[in-house]
């Protein structure tokens, strides 16, 4: 994850506040025949962030992009960016560019002249296009490689261009949809964080589209979580991941282990739940609006569950289970187990040494235990 940015926190719709925002999207629907795509979407977005829009396929969060651009016209509802509305302003109007996931560079240009290219359309100076294209080349580090064509350059190469392009027009807005998809996985690593430097470089505001959650973790300064054409919940990578608000989000992103059950006690934001599942009593001393009786969900990270093979003093959040398999994946190893409820279990552990001396195998009976800040819970 990256190094943590100023940005303003993060909570449910209907807390964003109500001026302040860069780009402000205001009750947008779209529809296409009887299916809805963009769901009543409001949502703001703070000057110079980079805000991710994260979901699956389907979700909505490419059309909104798109209404965004103005590609697509709203059904309902407004842009506004920098205060000025974006009803009924063509795409080339406004102050916005867009970096596609396929690139889209010429084959048959330079790298130079593929920079270039927006700033000629426009008509500018000669010499300030040449200053321009050089600023913005040496700021992407392609300099030496400006005579260069497309096929010469490497995936990340093609992928800076892509981005020099975009930006050298000095967008107020810069749309990116699935930028690095077409990435192997350790180029799309590195290229996160060179997103990350070069929008710092030019203090663009970045609005990204993507179903990669370790990607939106990394990039943004705030996510959008979308599901069904709504945004289900906004906020930092890390208000997001240890605070989700719902079993959708908690679900989506990251990996999670939930245990359904009912609110049997409670005092100052403290809640004892029973759950069958568990087989025990389970415990969070982190504040909820539930009342004796309800129905809620816990929820708690892999990496937050210890496994020990003797029984734990505490009585909750205590479950003995059984080992079903053992995945090393280098710098962790995942644990799958199956609690005598027949529950299944997600836990990971770190790797901190090289021979890990007390590792679990497939079979073991064990305990799997938590803290009570550790659980999340849930009331939908």
């Amino acid at each position: 994850m990256s190094p943590p940015r100023t940005a303003p926190a993060g909570d449910l719709p209907g807390n964003e506040p109500r001026c302040g925002h860069y780009v402000r999207i205001e009750g947008v629907t779209k529809t296409f025949g009887d299916v809805t795509a963009v769901d009543d979407v409001s949502l703001g977005i703070h000057r110079g962030e980079i805000f991710c829009l994260l979901g699956s396929s389907g979700c909505g969060k490419t059309t909104l992009l798109r209404i965004l651009a103005g590609f697509e016209t709203a059904t309902g509802g407004r842009v506004l960016i920098d205060g000025d509305d974006m009803t009924g302003i063509p795409p080339y109007e406004r102050p916005v560019n867009i970096m596609f996931q396929s690139y889209a560079l010429f084959p048959h240009m330079t790298v130079e002249k593929n920079v270039a290219f927006g700033l000629r359309q426009d008509r500018i100076a000669a010499r300030e296009t040449s200053r321009r294209v050089r600023d913005m080349l040496g700021l992407v580090r392609l300099g030496p490689l400006a005579r260069r064509r497309p096929h010469q350059l490497s995936g990340g190469q093609r992928q800076r261009v892509a981005l020099a392009r975009a930006l050298v027009k000095q967008p107020k807005l810069l749309l990116l949809d699935e930028p690095l998809a077409a990435l192997d996985r350790k180029l799309r690593e590195e290229m996160q964080f060179e997103l990350i430097t070069i929008q710092k470089e030019v203090g663009v505001t970045f609005v990204v589209v993507t179903h990669d959650q370790e990607e939106a973790m990394t990039l943004s300064d705030r996510i959008g979580v979308m599901d069904a054409g709504k945004i289900v919940q906004t906020g930092t990578p890390s208000a997001i991941y240890e605070s989700p608000g719902t079993r959708f989000v908690a679900g989506f992103v990251g990996s999670v282990n939930l245990f359904e059950g009912r609110v049997v006690a409670q005092d100052a934001g403290h809640l004892i739940i029973e759950c069958e599942g568990a087989g025990c009593p389970l415990y969070s001393d982190r504040g909820v609006r539930a009342a004796h009786g309800d129905r809620v969900w816990v929820a708690v990270r892999p990496e937050k569950l210890q496994i020990s093979r003797d029984a734990p003093s505490r009585e909750y959040n205590r479950i003995e289970s059984m080992i079903t398999e053992v995945a090393y994946r280098g710098n962790l190893t995942m644990y799958r187990l199956r609690a005598a409820s027949g529950a299944e279990l997600r836990v990971s552990r770190p790797n901190l040494a090289r021979a890990n001396a007390d590792r679990q195998d497939m079979g073991e009976r064990v305990y799997v235990s938590w803290h009570p800040s550790s659980s999340v819970v849930l009331t939908s």
